[in-house]
């Protein structure tokens, strides 16, 4: 059982929070949240590439010269890839990298790695963000009281999404603001320290407590037995 401390915007404690990883996901599968991270990572390629291949390139397709007699290697247009300003021999196109995984997976990667956080200790609990106004050093404060601003890269999380928490802390370096039901495993797993107000906790948990997407292992079918096929006696 995980006890996690719970801190105010002044980064005295104010209490605890127990939570046991397995109550998000029952494993962290090393393999799904790494397929999870290669998706994302694939789907913000742009692919917007090209070259030219020597059909595309300026020049004529005539042939340089004859067949034979010349002493020259034989050759064609001078458009050809082996020529310098010739064309690619096998050219770049535009093309879409973008691919998705199943839904429940995706979820279920999501819970494993705010799960890593806890079991590495690199999640912090702050009871709530009271912010009137958008101010930059408010948040600055808070991060500082918090120790966070050691860190090289912070993810705060929300319940839900807070323009005031959004922007006091977009202009931070290294800083970055999503409400939890943005969340997704690369964003959670990338930066060192993920902090989450209680609240937006306790809905992870919540989710999870729904069974979407879990690795709960459903109970093995019954085998059927089969019955001893009755003989007809033969008559004597």
């Amino acid at each position: 059982m995980a006890k996690l401390t719970v801190y105010d915007s002044k980064g005295a404690s104010v209490g605890s929070y127990e939570i046991e990883p397995t109550d998000l996901a029952p494993r962290i599968n090393k393999q799904l949240l790494h397929d999870a991270v290669v998706m994302y990572e694939a789907n913000q390629r742009q692919g917007t590439f090209g070259t030219k291949s020597r059909a595309q390139v300026a020049g004529s397709t005539k042939k340089m010269y004859r067949q034979k007699g010349t002493g020259n290697a034989r050759a064609g247009s001078r458009r050809s890839g082996i020529r310098r300003g010739g064309g690619h021999i096998f050219a770049k196109r535009p093309r879409d990298f973008g691919y998705r995984l199943p839904k429940k997976a995706l979820q279920l990667a999501t819970r494993m790695a705010v799960a890593s956080k806890i079991r590495d200790e690199q999640l912090t609990l702050i009871d709530e963000f009271k912010f009137s106004a958008p101010k930059t050093h408010d948040m600055a404060a808070v991060l500082k009281a918090l120790k966070c601003d050691v860190e090289k890269s912070v993810l705060v999380s929300t319940a839900s999404h807070d323009v005031n928490v959004y922007k006091s802390a977009r202009n931070i370096q290294g800083v970055s603001v999503s409400p939890v039901s943005e969340l997704n495993a690369l964003a959670v797993l990338k930066p060192r320290r993920l902090l989450l107000t209680k609240a937006a906790l306790e809905w992870i948990k919540e989710q999870a407590g729904k069974g979407a997407g879990g690795e709960e292992a459903s109970p093995a079918p019954k085998k059927k037995t089969r019955k001893p096929k009755a003989t007809a006696k033969k008559k004597s």
